[in-house]
């Protein structure tokens, strides 16, 4: 069956900034015979209307520019309906590898993310992904990399050109992906690149994302990001936490869908 084609029918938003400033004039010297004249110095920045400071010109559409929540207007929201942990599996033999595999070629999509183990000093090496997420509308599958079964069947996936792997921030993957596994990542949807065409600045993320377009919440808990990705044994909270990312961004792709945002 040949792959899923996608195209991201967003707007067009505001043209980029090219980082380029005015150019700004030296000040005309005072004559000397009028510098007992001068006003002592202001710490206050010059009016643009005195000519002292060129405008900066604006960018059309700035006023208009949609805005994701902040997390305190978020944490106001009800929140995320994630999954069970009876939803969440982690295979562990080549036969549930496969099995998983299976389902996900059946689907043809799946929401997408990984973990790896974070770092905390200057050139230290994570050694990441060590965690890879596939999730289908009622289930996820976590793949721990250093099974090597996983591996091999976590990497078949990434590389395939039948499923579609759908998320946010997936430029970060991809070099981790290279790097630990040495294979391209093939057939993706960066949902970031959807909500920049939709006039959001940067990369918004799934928890903007989710208060944006579904009004929900979605904490997330910065002990839980900066675990230890490679452990043996992940913890509930960790099981939840990745199978829920993946879960999430296949959501929000649905309601990019209903929105007509996605042909």
């Amino acid at each position: 069956m040949p792959p899923a084609v996608w195209r991201i029918a967003c707007g067009r938003g505001s043209p980029h900034d090219t980082g380029t400033f005015p150019e700004m004039t030296e000040p005309t010297p005072q004559p000397k015979r009028r510098r007992r004249r001068r006003r002592p110095a202001s710490s206050s920045p010059p009016s643009p209307s005195t000519g002292s400071e060129p405008n900066k010109p604006e960018k059309p559409g700035d006023e208009t520019r949609p805005v994701a929540p902040t997390k305190a207007e978020t944490r106001r929201l009800p929140a995320f309906p994630g999954l069970s942990p009876d939803r969440i599996h982690v295979p562990k033999t080549m036969a549930e590898c496969k099995a998983a595999a299976d389902e996900m070629f059946a689907a043809e999509i799946a929401g997408f993310d990984t973990e790896a183990k974070p770092t905390f000093k200057a050139g230290e090496i994570s050694g990441g992904p060590h965690v890879v997420q596939f999730a289908l509308t009622d289930k996820t599958f976590i793949f721990q990399l250093h099974r090597r079964e996983c591996e091999k069947v976590a990497a078949e996936l990434i590389a395939s050109k039948r499923v579609l792997k759908v998320g946010f921030g997936l430029k970060n993957d991809r070099s981790q992906i290279r790097s630990r596994l040495g294979i391209n990542f093939n057939h993706v949807l960066d949902l970031d690149q959807c909500f920049r065409k939709l006039g959001y600045r940067g990369q918004i993320g799934v928890r903007g994302a989710i208060g944006a377009l579904l009004s929900l919440s979605f904490p997330k808990s910065k002990s839980i990001t900066t675990s230890n990705w490679a452990a043996t044994i992940l913890t509930p909270r960790q099981l939840l936490y990745a199978a829920n990312d993946a879960f999430a961004a296949l959501k929000i792709m649905e309601a990019l869908q209903r929105e007509g945002h996605l042909e």
